[in-house]
């Protein structure tokens, strides 16, 4: 199975991300990542969504993304030409001996500290998902207190982009 992220440019209107998502549940895919903001012009909104599955199913589920009720366009966006970024908030345990090692492994990431304490320090990073995962099992020997990550957002490279 392969990963891929899909790009749907829906009005902002009631209902649209249940929609949008419950097509999905019915057709039994699991979704990876979901974000959804308004855009430029807040009548509208890009929802992106990245998914594990077959050629044939990444067809299918562009299909049917194009049949929706207030989805105004539906684009794969290919590895090579898009840009994906993440954000993740992390919190770790830190005692005396390991503070410099989460300060270390920060600074080599390009992440932020955010919140310290005498026992945690909370991270902010943002990147491709890669970054994201491989700074997560840094932190794991350390012990990680709790996290949460945003999902992808991505555009295409360049000036190609979704029509209004």
């Amino acid at each position: 199975m392969k990963r891929f992220v899909i790009a749907v440019y829906v009005e902002n209107k009631y209902g649209v991300l249940a929609r949008v998502s419950g097509m999905f549940m019915r057709r039994g895919f699991n979704i990876n990542s979901l974000t959804v903001g308004e855009t430029d012009d807040p009548n509208y909104s890009r929802i992106t969504v990245t998914i594990n599955g077959d050629e044939y199913a990444r067809e299918q589920l562009i299909n049917q993304l194009k049949k929706l009720h207030n989805v105004k366009q539906v684009k794969l966006l290919e590895n090579e030409i898009t840009v994906e970024r993440e954000l993740m908030l992390i919190k770790v345990k830190t005692t005396p001996e390991n503070r410099s090692e989460v300060m270390a492994a920060t600074e080599i990431y390009r992440a932020k500290i955010i919140d310290y304490n005498t026992n945690t320090m909370c991270v902010e990073v943002t990147g491709e998902p890669s970054k994201i995962n491989a700074f997560i099992e840094v932190m794991k020997p350390l012990g990680i207190v709790e996290m949460c990550r945003t999902g992808v957002v991505a555009l295409e490279r360049g000036i190609s982009m979704m029509e209004k």
